[in-house]
């Protein structure tokens, strides 16, 4: 398939991206109400070549987090603080789901935020997710989807089917794909058609759809859908970016409703339930935006399933996904008043208690 070249200079470097010819308007209709086992029109076929996957822009990286900073797990038992290396014990760190950002390693010591030490062998770096959105380019006139799966797996022949790993195709985890057809199996799930005899099911994927702007919402706004764990920013009715959340797991959940961010900090430490079993401490959150009392949109450094309920109630995004959104909510106009708001609408498009962490 000829493709033409555009290569986007942006602040933060050189993005290159490929995209249909546009002689060829990407319209997945033309494929609506196709049944498995037909014969494909020509204009199906010709439009599943071209657009395989979405025509989007992935955001850069945030390389400045990514890169300087260190982020170590620690526990779960409790942990010792010192004030040096092979000093004196000053403290503990309580037994939990905790992580701590680095300052220095030195010699088997590591120096975290606070200034105590602990001892390396107490704790585990953890590498940050590099996953990233995508900027819109059309709007999102058509939804299309990420795929989920945390192995790769290969797509169906037919809906219901298994998978043919001699002719299907194989999709990785975060793997961006169209839609051009949909089919509801005996069990009611429904199969996605994502190429020529190519079927993924529902619960293997993410979906990035268009919602009606609430009544009173203006500006830029960003929508989070808690049954595909996807979020979708807007410019008044206009999407302009989409990605991946992951949102609170019973009993926990992310509470749906409309909200305005009431408070924005670049860093922040979270924690809770100390000294019981789901204790939880972590250091330095980045691009935090508190949105429904204590409940936020922030990066996260501890997981890499976005896509999948796995929070204590707040909307976890990738490192990069939050600081684009930390950027660009901060950019927006500000109201008659001269402030800046933001509203964050949370919604489920359908019933989410199937969609759990694999």
């Amino acid at each position: 398939m000829i493709r033409t070249l555009f290569v986007f200079f942006i602040s933060l470097g050189v993005l290159a991206i490929t995209r249909p010819v546009a002689a060829l308007e990407y319209d997945p209709t033309v494929c609506y109400g196709h049944q498995p086992g037909d014969a494909y029109s020509a204009a199906c076929l010709e439009m599943m070549a071209a657009y395989p996957e979405p025509v989007v822009i992935q955001i850069q990286p945030d390389s400045l987090t990514l890169s300087n900073y260190s982020y170590w797990q620690i526990g779960p038992h409790a942990v010792n603080l010192y004030d040096a290396p092979n000093g004196n014990i000053i403290g503990q760190k309580p037994a939990g789901f905790n992580f701590v950002l680095a300052i220095d390693v030195v010699d088997g010591w590591v120096q975290i935020e606070g200034g105590e030490w602990i001892r390396e062998e107490d704790a585990n770096y953890t590498p940050a997710s590099r996953f990233r959105g995508v900027r819109i380019l059309d709007g999102l006139q058509y939804p299309f989807a990420w795929v989920l799966d945390t192995t790769g797996l290969y797509t169906s022949a037919y809906p219901g089917g298994p998978q043919d790993v001699e002719n299907g195709r194989l999709l990785l985890r975060y793997d961006l794909i169209n839609i051009f057809t949909e089919y509801v199996d005996e069990e009611g799930w429904i199969w996605y058609m994502v190429g020529p005899d190519q079927w993924i099911e529902q619960r293997f994927v993410a979906i990035a759809k268009r919602v009606e702007r609430p009544e009173g919402v203006a500006g830029r706004w960003v929508a989070v859908d808690l049954y595909e764990q996807t979020l979708v920013a807007y410019e008044d009715d206009t999407p302009v970016f989409a990605t991946l959340v992951s949102s609170g797991v019973p009993p926990t959940d992310t509470n749906e409703g409309i909200f305005t961010v009431w408070a924005r900090l670049e860093r922040d430490g979270m924690s809770g339930a100390t000294g019981a079993p789901d204790a939880y401490a972590l250091q330095s959150v980045p691009w935090v935006m508190y949105f429904d009392g204590s409940i936020s949109l922030h990066g996260t450094y501890w997981h890499d399933l976005f896509g999948y309920r796995h929070s204590r109630g707040c909307v976890n995004l990738s490192i990069s996904d939050a600081a684009y959104l930390f950027d660009w909510t901060e950019s927006a106009q500000p109201d008659e008043s001269g402030d800046i708001v933001t509203y964050v609408y949370v919604y489920s498009s359908d019933e989410y208690g199937e969609r759990t962490k694999p």
